[in-house]
């Protein structure tokens, strides 16, 4: 459209209004909401699961395993660091943990906590976190550590900078999402991100040993992983100095919020 002289503007082209777009292989509709991608992408994920049963007693447990990471695998993990966190993933969730039951012989109402690090597939919560953390690594460049923002030697100054946001949706964003995430990382794989190969190869390693059903499980674990070191260090929580407890507590506090806050005291 020619602004400057309108007389020549033949024609005005309307734009129409969608309530949902594909853009870059993904979908997103007019809420800013990942639903409609989950849908289509467990409609397709329904096709394999159908697909996975019917051959599966005609081909080896090794075969099987090839044909869930070309065909299931590959659907599955499609920009999942962006809709692999809302609520509506269980639904995928769901339909990979019937395809594991399938695989190892196991009946509809089985637990799959075993049947994952046996098949050693990682449950979709740790592929997500996985996916996020490789997505962080990649583009590091893109953040900043705190000791970059400031010289004041905190607990938290090899933390990525984690920006004040009041939006919602940025703060379930990638962004936001990948420091927090990353922050949580044992300091022994975080010590290892400048080399992705190693990196890579400890976080999964650290990931198929837990098989994190959630990023609740996945916070609580540096928890229990501190409050271990708590007790080889200082012994019981009970037994320490009114001292000693409230300033490690407060520390604890400030590198775990989330779980700690919302509990009220830390674990025992």
């Amino acid at each position: 459209m020619q602004f400057n002289n309108a007389s020549k503007c033949t024609s005005v082209t309307e734009i129409s209004i969608a309530n949902e777009t594909k853009f870059l292989g993904l979908y997103i509709n007019n809420n800013l909401s990942w639903k409609t991608n989950i849908e289509i992408i467990k409609n397709k994920l329904s096709s394999a699961y159908y697909v996975m049963r019917l051959i599966k007693p005609h081909i080896t447990a090794n075969t099987l395993k090839v044909i869930y990471y070309s065909y299931f695998h590959s659907i599955m993990t499609s920009g999942l660091i962006f809709w692999g966190n809302p609520p509506d993933s269980i639904k995928i969730f769901r339909l990979q943990k019937k395809i594991i039951r399938i695989m190892m012989g196991c009946r509809s109402k089985d637990s799959c906590t075993k049947l994952f690090p046996n098949l050693e597939i990682l449950p979709l919560p740790s592929q997500y976190i996985l996916s996020l953390l490789l997505f962080m690594i990649r583009n590091k460049n893109q953040f900043q550590v705190n000791s970059a923002i400031h010289q004041i030697n905190t607990r938290q100054h090899i933390h990525l900078h984690q920006p004040s946001v009041n939006a919602t949706k940025y703060q379930k964003g990638v962004h936001c999402i990948g420091v927090k995430v990353f922050n949580m990382l044992p300091f022994y794989i975080k010590a290892d991100s400048d080399d992705i190969k190693k990196f890579k190869a400890l976080l999964q390693k650290y990931l198929h040993e837990n098989s994190f059903y959630s990023l609740d499980k996945y916070s609580e674990c540096q928890v229990k992983f501190w409050h271990m070191i708590w007790i080889d260090t200082w012994g019981p929580w009970d037994k320490c100095s009114f001292f000693l407890r409230t300033s490690l507590y407060y520390k604890y506090v400030s590198i775990y919020p989330t779980t700690i806050c919302n509990e009220g005291k830390f674990p025992t």
